[in-house]
């Protein structure tokens, strides 16, 4: 992510499938986006985390949405993804998540990477499967703003 990102970041954020699935990344103004993003960039370089990094089309290089590495409970780490609604359905996150998770999981020190959907968003189920994550949860469990109905799958090094 650049600084220069902020307006497509506040853009991307915005679509019906962000609010549904992360309402808590959805940036209402740029100046949000922008802040946020001065918060993530301060972050490469760490182990810490969120790290999280653009998913640029090839051909226009155009910013489409994010892969993220996301600290959660007990030292294990979450993936995360999204692709805005234009560009869905054309592989992008797929191609994101396989490239993202070996790199980022060496770079972090890990072997293990949690992914955790709403179990309504099978595309992100479709995903993490072709990611080759393995589920191992469904059932009611806390997702964001309370309990859903989730999937939790897990994918090792």
């Amino acid at each position: 992510m650049t600084m220069d990102m902020a307006m497509d970041v506040h853009k991307n954020s915005l679509d019906e499938d962000t609010r549904r699935f992360v309402p808590d990344e959805v940036f209402e103004t740029v100046e949000d986006a922008n802040e946020t993003l001065e918060f993530l960039i301060s972050q490469y370089g760490s182990t810490e985390g969120p790290l999280v990094y653009a998913v640029i089309t090839k051909d226009e290089n155009k910013n489409i949405g994010y892969v993220q590495l996301v600290p959660i409970e007990d030292g294990k780490w979450e993936i995360g993804y999204h692709v805005t609604k234009a560009f869905t359905g054309k592989g992008y996150a797929t191609e994101a998540v396989s490239a993202f998770l070996p790199v980022i999981a060496e770079q972090v020190g890990i072997s293990e990477v949690y992914g955790i959907r709403l179990l309504e968003n099978v595309a992100s189920g479709r995903v993490l499967e072709k990611c080759g994550f393995q589920t191992f949860f469904t059932g009611e469990g806390a997702y964001h703003d309370g309990v859903h109905e989730i999937s939790k799958s897990i994918w090792k090094a």
